[in-house]
């Protein structure tokens, strides 16, 4: 049996206040504006100065506790593991502040561009469409309208370069090696970084405590089987120690690993049997099934966009195992089992 989660730390540290987690390797927590209100970025010791992992949501807030946490601190690189905007969205003005570069994988950097510009099937417009056709009402999607690029309001400016990253690559950050691994599902390529002599898993949002992390599909891939590759991603984590210190995007450092994988597939299998027993003889859209999914209705337009996303996830899911039977009739989308 596999050694259940503990956490390093009892509380997280104020904004703006750098916390030693291991040798070298400094936790930050910012506040979001989301029922998620907070995100982990980590600072690594690197030569005379300090490599960032992710960068925060662009708030006024947020580029004060940098300010605050960069008080006679050099900056030598942002390393962003994914493009949403609570990782990418101050890597710009740390750049134009600092020097630092961003470092990050080509598909992240390109899916960012693509919802900024609102490029294609990356559009408000395509999602909505693509939800219409998924069985939600009119009212929920007037709210997604109304919300706009939600997206660019946390990345307002993307760097003009990159530093490209690729997977299972070796960086040098200061006097550690630290090594590349992609994981899909969450977004397009998720990069976590392993440090095999700290024996420590800065694991982005692939690997939360806590709460299960988003997994969604999307417009521009609607068959997609984003939990069977988010699933099959968080099982390459077993190859890592099982006392790994893992620091995730969001919650607590945590030793683990390998009971938090096998919780997080026990979860997606239970909710996967709720979503079968839903569908036994009866064909209903993704948005019928939010509240299954859930076990309530969610209150405002960010959460539906991800409770949709979740929902067809899942629905994508079961239809690739075989297990439901998808239905195309008028424009609209059910599923049956």
């Amino acid at each position: 049996m596999n050694a259940p989660i503990a956490y390093m730390h009892e509380t997280s540290p104020a904004a703006g206040v750098a916390v030693p987690v291991a040798p070298g390797v400094e936790w930050l927590c910012m506040p979001l504006p989301f029922a998620l209100n907070h995100i982990n970025l980590w600072l690594l010791a690197d030569g005379e100065g300090f490599a960032a992992v992710d960068t925060g949501f662009a708030l006024d807030p947020i580029k004060e506790a940098w300010k605050s946490a960069l008080a006679g601190r050099r900056l030598t690189r942002s390393i962003v593991t994914h493009c949403h905007p609570d990782h990418l969205g101050l890597a710009a003005w740390l750049e134009q502040e600092t020097g630092a570069p961003l470092w990050i994988s080509q598909g992240e950097y390109l899916a960012a561009h693509m919802i900024v510009e609102q490029i294609g099937s990356y559009s408000i417009h395509a999602m909505v469409d693509f939800f219409r056709q998924h069985g939600l009402d009119q009212t929920r999607i007037d709210g997604l309208i109304d919300r706009g690029n939600g997206y660019k309001r946390g990345v307002p400016v993307i760097p003009s370069t990159y530093q490209r990253l690729f997977d299972n690559q070796s960086l040098k950050i200061g006097e550690h090696e630290w090594r590349t691994i992609v994981g899909f599902g969450h977004a397009p390529e998720h990069m976590s970084l392993y440090c095999e002599e700290l024996d420590v898993l800065i694991s982005g949002d692939m690997l939360l405590p806590r709460i299960s992390t988003n997994i969604s599909v999307m417009a521009s891939n609607p068959h997609g089987d984003s939990l069977g590759l988010f699933l099959a991603s968080i099982d390459g984590f077993r190859a890592l120690p099982e006392d790994t210190l893992v620091l995730p995007s969001h919650g607590r450092p945590f030793r683990g690993l390998h009971a938090r994988v096998d919780a997080l597939h026990a979860h997606h299998a239970e909710r996967c049997e709720v979503l079968l027993d839903a569908c036994r003889g009866k064909a209903n859209s993704a948005a019928d099934l939010i509240g299954v999914l859930f076990g309530r209705e969610l209150p405002d337009p960010h959460q539906n966009m991800f409770a949709m996303g979740e929902a067809i996830a899942h629905l994508n899911y079961l239809e690739h195992a075989e297990k439901i039977k998808r239905i195309e009739e008028n424009g609209f989308t059910r599923y049956i089992s």
